[in-house]
């Protein structure tokens, strides 16, 4: 059965990384693109990064451009957010989702297109 698990989430100072971890099983990521979203309270749950099942081609939100970076390792069925120069507005739960991915199609940011969705990961970031 599909399923996500996200790590790595945690408290840290402004200007800090983290990396986030999202492990998959049940399916291979060939087949499936793989978006990393994050809600913070009171807004609405927000596309950050995807990557894609087969060219894997990344997107990203422009507030994180520069600072976060998408990976994808097959093999290990892991995609990564490094997540760097983190500011205390990145303040979320952050989930990772994934969708099934037809060939010739591209990966997007939008909740609602993702089936299968991970139990999210706390991430603060805070003097």
């Amino acid at each position: 059965q599909l399923q996500l698990v996200e790590s790595g989430g945690g408290l840290v100072q402004p200007g800090g990384s983290l990396r986030l971890s999202c492990a998959a099983s049940g399916f291979t990521l060939d087949y499936y693109a793989i978006g990393w979203f994050r809600q913070a309270p009171g807004k609405e749950r927000e596309g950050v990064s995807c990557i894609s099942g087969s060219s894997g081609s990344t997107n990203y939100a422009d507030s994180v451009k520069g600072r976060l970076i998408i990976s994808r390792d097959n093999a290990k069925r892991t995609v990564y957010l490094q997540m760097n120069r983190l500011k205390p507005e990145d303040t979320a739960i952050y989930y990772c989702a994934a969708k099934i991915h037809p060939p010739g199609s591209i990966a997007t940011m939008t909740p609602g297109d993702y089936t299968y969705w991970g139990q999210g990961t706390q991430v603060t970031v805070s003097a």
